[in-house]
C-alpha cells in the first residue's frame, strides 16, 4: 500500500498492541466510544461484503480479546482473553459466558507471566480444540465434550517455549505455530525465557517439533494459503511491522521468505495496532490485522477493504458456514456479515 492510501485509511489515534493491552486492562479504550466502520477500498470488496452491511458488537467487557474460532458442531464462537485467563463462548441469542477458566496456566506469578491464559485457538480434524497456551508455554488439545486436556508440545530441543501465540492446522494434521515472548513479563529479557529465538515452528502428527524460522523478532499471526504452498507470518514489530510470506516445498518446509506487506507506512497518522492475527479465505483473500484495523487483501497484497474501530483489532475467524467474520477488537467482539457463497 502506498503512503497516500495509508494516510487515507489510517485512523487518527495511535497505539500498538502492547499499549492497547495496557489500555484495555485500565479500561481506557472501553471508556471511549467505539463505532465500527467498513471502508471499501476496491470494487472487489463488494463480492465479499455487501454494500450497506453493518457490523454487530456481540460481546464487550473483555480485557484483551484474542484467538476466535467457530465451532460448527455446536454453532458457537470461542474466543480467548489471555490476561484474564478465560476462554468465553458466544451463541446467537445469548450473552458471551466463561467456557474455560483457567484457559492457560493457573497460579502463575504476575511478576513473571504477563498473559497466563490461552491465546490462539483452532480445531483439529476431529473437532478437538487446539490451544496456544501462552501462560503454560505449550500447545494443548482439549476434548470439547469431556474437557479432557493434554499437552501436545511444550519444548523444542529440551528448552521451554516462550509463549505460543497463534497457529494454523494443515490438512496433514501438522500444526504451524508462532512463539513470541509476549506472555512473559519483560519479553526477551525475561528470566524464564529459554529459547534463543522467537520462532515459527511446526508440530508434525507424530509429535516431532521443527523450527522453521528463527530470525523474526516478533512472529505473531500465521496462516497457510488454500493450496498450502505458501505460509504467511505476521511480524508485530513496532519498528518494522510487516507480513512475511514463505514458499513451501513438497514437505511443507519454507524455501525462503520475503516481505509480502510492509505495514510501516500504514502507521502514518497514528493508526492503532500492528500486524497480528489473520485468516485466508477459500479464494486466497487474506483478512489481516494491520495498523488501523482488519484489512482484506488480495493474494497480491492489494488492499480491498478495511474494518476499523479506532482501536486495535487483533484477530479474526470465519464462522456460520462462511456467512460471518468474527473479529476480536480489543475489549469487544465484532460480527461482520459476509456475502453468502463467498466463503461458505
Amino acid at each position: 500500500m502506498d503512503d497516500a492510501v495509508s494516510a487515507r485509511f489510517a485512523p487518527s489515534r495511535r497505539t500498538v498492541l502492547g499499549a492497547g493491552l495496557a489500555l484495555a486492562g485500565s479500561g481506557a479504550w472501553a471508556a471511549s466510544p467505539v463505532v465500527p466502520r467498513i471502508r471499501r477500498i476496491a470494487s472487489a470488496f463488494d463480492r465479499m461484503v455487501a454494500p450497506g452491511a453493518r457490523i454487530e458488537v456481540i460481546a464487550t467487557g473483555i480485557r484483551w480479546a484474542e484467538g476466535p474460532v467457530w465451532v460448527e458442531n455446536g454453532q458457537y464462537l470461542l474466543f480467548s482473553d489471555p490476561p484474564a485467563n478465560i476462554v468465553r463462548r458466544w451463541r446467537k441469542g445469548a450473552a458471551a459466558a466463561p467456557f474455560l477458566s483457567p484457559s492457560g496456566a493457573g497460579g502463575t506469578d504476575p511478576k513473571l507471566i504477563r498473559e497466563p491464559g490461552a491465546n490462539g485457538l483452532s480445531l483439529d480434524a476431529g473437532g478437538k480444540l487446539l490451544i496456544a497456551n501462552s501462560g503454560g508455554r505449550s500447545l494443548d488439545r482439549l476434548d470439547l465434550r469431556t474437557r479432557r486436556r493434554e499437552v501436545l508440545a511444550d519444548r523444542y530441543q529440551g528448552k521451554r517455549f516462550n509463549s505460543p501465540n497463534d497457529m494454523h492446522v494443515a490438512r496433514s494434521g501438522a500444526i504451524y505455530f508462532t512463539d513470541p515472548p509476549y506472555g512473559l513479563e519483560g519479553g526477551d529479557a525475561s528470566s524464564l525465557k529459554e529459547q534463543p529465538v522467537n520462532g515459527v515452528y511446526r508440530r508434525l502428527p507424530d509429535g516431532t517439533v521443527e523450527l522453521l524460522e528463527g530470525t523474526l523478532t516478533r512472529p505473531n499471526g500465521i496462516a497457510l494459503s488454500p493450496d498450502e504452498r505458501r505460509l504467511y507470518v505476521s511480524v508485530s514489530d513496532e519498528v518494522s511491522p510487516r507480513i512475511m510470506v514463505y514458499d513451501l516445498d513438497a514437505a511443507g518446509r519454507p524455501l525462503g521468505g520475503r516481505v509480502w506487506l510492509d505495514a510501516k507506512p500504514m502507521q502514518a497518522g497514528g493508526a492503532p495496532g500492528l500486524p497480528d492475527g489473520m485468516k485466508v479465505a477459500r479464494d486466497g483473500t487474506l483478512v489481516c490485522s494491520v495498523p488501523g484495523g482488519m484489512m482484506f487483501l488480495s493474494p497480491e497484497a492489494e488492499p480491498l477493504g478495511l474494518i476499523s474501530t479506532g482501536a486495535p483489532i487483533a484477530n479474526c475467524a470465519f464462522g456460520e458456514g462462511g456467512r460471518a467474520l468474527f473479529m476480536t477488537a480489543n475489549d469487544r467482539i465484532l460480527r461482520l456479515p459476509l456475502r453468502p457463497g463467498w466463503q461458505g
